[in-house]
């Protein structure tokens, strides 16, 4: 009997498994299982799951050190620019369809910015999503008017939540194949952490095991990152647990060492002469005790007390000596010499910022001021940290667009045939506060038309209109034919005209011009060399 699951699913055609040798590789972190029975089907959810979750408590651990928190949030401040007016916008430049399709997509994916409610926390989510390495929502619909769309997106803790996908093997010939049979999500409530450690457990056990929900009623998102055996999805702070760890040994090393170095110490050599060993040790004792007066002041009870029956590591030190040439004598052990070294330290600290993609420079950002230079004056490490916020920004728009292809099916406005050709051509475009960027437009801006200035003479002779339109100008066909239409709408430039037509009559008043019109008139072409035809 087949088991109903929660929430809807889309009435899909029945088509015939892909079959393969190979399995599929995702990056979604689902728990493969084989395909069977609804009671037959056992799943190890107690170290799978449960070490996940695990994972991502451990990345909101460590989220929360003063380090990793002002990364973090150097790079969701890069990746999300809360100031802006509308901090992502749907690019629609591509899609090959009507201006009404067009205005229909546009308007449900405000929609969706709605029921996320992104204006406002666009940098939480990205945040969260950046963190946890993972992110879910369950999708909410009427389903008695499922032509209503999306009704709420809510979010959903990944530590309860796990995707399930069943695989089905059959031999073909000496090789078995391998095909996907079904995929769904699985709720629990309790984290996956079963009672008594079992490993094992029954697919549908109720409340112990959760409740299994239906793929489309989830939208789930990751970082992309796996572990070497593609079962775990790794958040961006995993690389920075292990130089966290050191940092963190480093320092309380460091505390440890200036706390009991810090002091300078006496030691007192004592003459003892030739009194035998027990007559020798009391002796010291007594003088000891005779120039050792410490005093402690007790700040709970306001009393002066008198401690000098207590030795410790901090105190002087007392050491007998024979007869000889050297008799009593008092010296001074020095402090720690290296006290004020932080190079150790500070190396652990940019290498836990390098493995967060973070540039070395900013981890000195508090000393140094922000230069608003050229791009020629920009590090290496700020190009690759823009280029990084860049593949981040593409990896959280899954989101918008499986959000998007729900509220577009559901509505009737696309086919479910039609949304993987229609997907590949949706962009979107976030709000980018990065001055970086804007020097750099303006500066290859610049050079196109210092570049375009030195060709323009042989325009006509040596080069055409269209190649110095698409290798100077770096315009594709598209924008050529776009230029072209708003220059014929806008017409010629005032001022143009006239210099264009002074700049001929200049010409025209020169030998040369009018021994190249003769030339250009007999139909040759003059020798470069001086010679002639």
């Amino acid at each position: 009997m087949a088991i109903q699951l929660f929430g809807f699913e889309f009435k899909r055609k029945d088509e015939q498994p892909v079959e393969s040798f190979a399995p599929p590789i995702n990056d979604d972190g689902a728990v493969v299982v084989a395909a069977g029975g609804a009671y037959g089907t056992y799943i190890d959810l107690d170290g799978t799951a449960r070490t996940e979750s695990e994972l991502v408590s451990k990345y909101r651990e460590i989220a929360l050190e003063a380090d990793i928190e002002r990364a973090v949030d150097d790079i969701i401040n890069e990746m999300i620019d809360s100031d802006a007016d509308k901090v992502v916008q749907i690019n629609l430049d591509k899609l090959k369809y009507s201006d009404t399709i067009k205005e229909k997509i546009s308007d449900e994916f405000d929609t969706i910015l709605e029921l996320l409610n992104f204006e406002n926390d666009a940098y939480d989510l990205a945040k969260r999503w950046y963190i946890d390495g993972r992110m879910y929502f369950h999708v909410i619909v009427d389903e008695k008017n499922p032509r209503m769309g999306i009704k709420e997106l809510r979010y959903v803790d990944p530590r309860k939540i796990r995707k399930v996908r069943e695989v089905k093997k059959r031999p073909k010939g000496n090789i078995t194949v391998n095909y996907k049979a079904n995929e769904y999500y699985i709720y629990n409530e309790r984290n996956f952490l079963p009672a008594g450690g079992n490993a094992g457990m029954p697919l549908d056990t109720g409340a112990t095991q959760g409740i299994k929900i239906a793929a489309d009623s989830i939208l789930h998102v990751t970082s992309g990152l796996m572990d070497k055996n593609n079962s775990f999805v790794y958040s961006y702070l995993q690389k920075a647990i292990r130089p966290l760890n050191q940092l963190r040994t480093l320092e309380d090393a460091t505390v440890i060492y200036r706390i009991s170095r810090a002091p300078e110490r006496r030691i007192f050599y004592i003459d003892v002469g030739n009194l035998p060993k027990v007559k020798a040790e009391q002796y010291l004792k007594d003088m000891m005790t005779r120039h050792k007066n410490r005093l402690v002041y007790d700040a709970t009870t306001g009393e002066v007390r008198d401690d000098r029956k207590y030795m410790t590591m901090l105190e002087d030190y007392w050491l007998p000596r024979r007869e000889g040439n050297r008799g009593t004598e008092i010296t001074t052990l020095p402090a720690g010499q290296n006290l004020g070294e932080m190079a150790d330290v500070e190396y652990f600290q940019q290498k836990l910022f390098q493995s967060l993609n973070i540039p070395i420079s900013r981890l000195k950002g508090s000393e140094a001021g922000f230069n608003l230079g050229r791009s020629a004056e920009i590090t290496r490490d700020e190009v690759k940290f823009t280029k990084f916020a860049g593949r981040l920004r593409k990896r959280f728009s899954m989101l918008f667009m499986k959000a998007l292809e729900k509220q577009l099916i559901l509505k009737g406005i696309v086919s479910e045939q039609d949304w993987p050709e229609l997907s590949n051509q949706i962009k979107f475009d976030f709000e980018i506060d990065n001055h970086f960027e804007e020097f750099k437009q303006a500066e290859v801006l610049q050079n196109r038309l210092n570049n375009l200035n030195a060709v323009v003479p042989y325009i006509g002779r040596f080069f055409s209109d269209k190649w110095v339109r698409q290798y100077v100008l770096m315009q594709s066909d598209d924008d050529i034919e776009t230029m072209m239409e708003q220059i014929a709408e806008e017409g010629s430039m005032p001022g143009v005209e006239g210099e264009e037509q002074q700049q001929g009559q200049q010409q025209r008043n020169t030998p040369q011009s009018a021994s190249q019109t003769a030339s250009e008139r007999s139909g040759s072409v003059p020798n470069i060399d001086g010679g002639g035809r």
